[in-house]
């Protein structure tokens, strides 16, 4: 049981970081000037990259996680190339969530 929970631990950190660098990618680098105003600026980019990065990285998780338990777990067993399919399959997920939310907040303008 601990040896699962670890295992879940680790995509959990896979990922909020594919959550981090979907955000990266949708707001791309900071400024690097010293003034005040845009030091500013740039504490509240670094606010919303670490923020909804880490939403959207849990959204990622537990969509991944669910599907692990319910699917993956029993199509998987005792294949050679596992965590290869499952990583795989967290990076279809964070393509898929991140284009969603991309659609939702540029597009739809819902977010």
């Amino acid at each position: 049981m601990t040896k699962r929970i670890l295992n879940y631990l680790g995509w959990i950190i896979v990922a909020i970081l594919l959550g981090f660098l979907h955000m990266r990618i949708v707001l791309g680098p900071g400024s690097t000037s010293d003034s005040g105003g845009i030091t500013f600026l740039n504490s509240i980019h670094d606010f919303v990259l670490w923020y909804v990065g880490a939403i959207i990285g849990a959204i990622i998780a537990f969509v991944f996680i669910l599907l692990d338990i319910l699917y993956l777990n029993k199509k998987l067993q005792d294949h050679s190339k596992a965590t290869l399919i499952r990583l795989s399959v967290i990076i279809g997920l964070a393509i898929i969530i991140g284009a969603t939310h991309y659609f939702l907040e540029e597009i739809a303008d819902v977010l």
